[in-house]
């Protein structure tokens, strides 16, 4: 079995988790998605298939309900008994630039145990591409398309108050990553990007 599911299943499980929980975050999950393949395409040594699923599922813990920490934990933890560790891993580290906790921005929504299982698992985590990638296309990935960083991270921190520097500052640095791979700025590779791709 693959670490990570095929694309018409990895939608399908997009499609039900909307179900239970409907909101805004699905169509920003289509909108991550198409980025994370655009950019991996741009870079030709990435698997533009497994960048789209990957980013697909990034926040598939939502389908648990409204959350903030706890999206991840229960995005985690379901990929995991799904049997996709790739899928998992993403679950993690999408919010982790900074590879710690305490950068989260929103509620620490998790019980004991589960900050945890989250502190442990994301301390053994090593970062690949495809974590760096989904990282940067979720900070670009709006739910109505692909926006600059400033205007995300803009409303990211309108919404909740405040942006620690150190995340705002990596994501810069994933930015010019990206762009020294693909031989091309991000904006121009995403520039009309939305939930259709």
């Amino acid at each position: 079995m693959k670490a990570y599911p095929e694309r018409t299943e990895a939608l399908r499980l997009l499609r039900q988790a909307e179900t239970m929980n409907p909101g805004l975050w699905v169509d920003h999950c289509l909108v991550v998605a198409n980025c994370a393949e655009k950019i991996a395409l741009a870079c030709g040594n990435m698997d533009g298939e497994k960048a789209w699923v990957l980013g697909l599922l990034h926040d598939i813990g939502r389908r648990a309900g409204v959350f903030h920490l706890r999206h991840v934990y229960e995005g985690y933890m379901y990929m995991l008994s799904l049997g996709y560790p790739d899928a998992a891993k993403i679950c993690l580290t999408h919010s982790f630039s900074v590879q710690k906790l305490e950068d989260y921005i929103g509620k620490h929504d998790v019980t004991p145990d589960q900050r945890q299982t989250l502190e442990s698992a994301l301390a053994a985590c090593e970062y690949d591409d495809y974590d760096r990638l989904i990282q940067l296309c979720d900070s670009i990935g709006m739910a109505t398309g692909a926006a600059t960083l400033e205007e995300r991270m803009g409303d990211v921190k309108r919404r909740y108050g405040w942006y620690p520097q150190d995340k705002w500052d990596k994501n810069y640095e994933l930015k010019a990553y990206f762009e020294q791979k693909a031989g091309r700025s991000i904006d121009e590779i995403t520039a009309g990007i939305g939930v259709e791709g």
